[in-house]
């Protein structure tokens, strides 16, 4: 074989070879968790749970979603048992994923919730119709999942795009019964 081709062949070689140990490197590094896995010790509601992070309790607003409220019956309840159920699912282990804002004006977290087989809790709830887009510039980095997932859950008829759907948006709710 004369040098020239030797030369082309160890090049060629060389390259795939990197281009495979970058493959592997992004591959393997997408299946590792983003962070540490934290316990929830409460549900709140459909879209809030509490916390231990660093040795203090934390209420985490789930981002990109709006469940019912409580007090609209039977949806408040249902969302907040999906919600539990999901979390028991993954033994009440989330990774937090922050977006460009960490609070919220109520001083609770902001995050999407993450199982430790990668699922995002916030997505699920939406896919399952116990929640609906709801969207706070600027954390907006799953807004077109969640569109997605929305419109596939109403199109199925799930939860609350039922039968016996909601009868309000949780955001009409909450202006009809402002908190005290």
């Amino acid at each position: 074989m004369n040098k020239r081709i030797l030369k082309i062949l160890i090049g060629l070689t060389a390259s795939i070879m990197l281009l495979l140990v970058s493959l592997y490197g992004k591959y393997h590094a997408d299946t590792k968790p983003k962070t540490n896995y934290i316990r929830v010790v409460e549900v709140h509601d459909g879209d809030t749970v509490s916390v231990t992070l660093d040795d203090k309790r934390e209420k985490v607003r789930l981002i990109g979603i709006d469940a019912p409220e409580l007090g609209q019956r039977p949806w408040g309840q249902k969302a907040k048992g999906h919600l539990k159920e999901l979390l028991s699912s993954s033994k009440w282990e989330v990774s937090l994923e922050f977006d460009i804002e960490k609070r919220d004006i109520h001083g609770r977290l902001l995050s999407y919730l993450w199982t430790p087989d990668r699922k995002m809790i916030n997505l699920q709830m939406v896919e399952d119709g116990y929640a609906m887009l709801f969207t706070v510039p600027p954390n907006v980095r799953y807004v077109d999942e969640f569109r997605k997932a929305q419109d596939d859950a109403r199109n199925k008829g799930l939860g609350i795009w039922g039968r016996s759907r909601l009868r309000e948006t949780p955001r009409e709710y909450r202006k009809e019964h402002p908190r005290l």
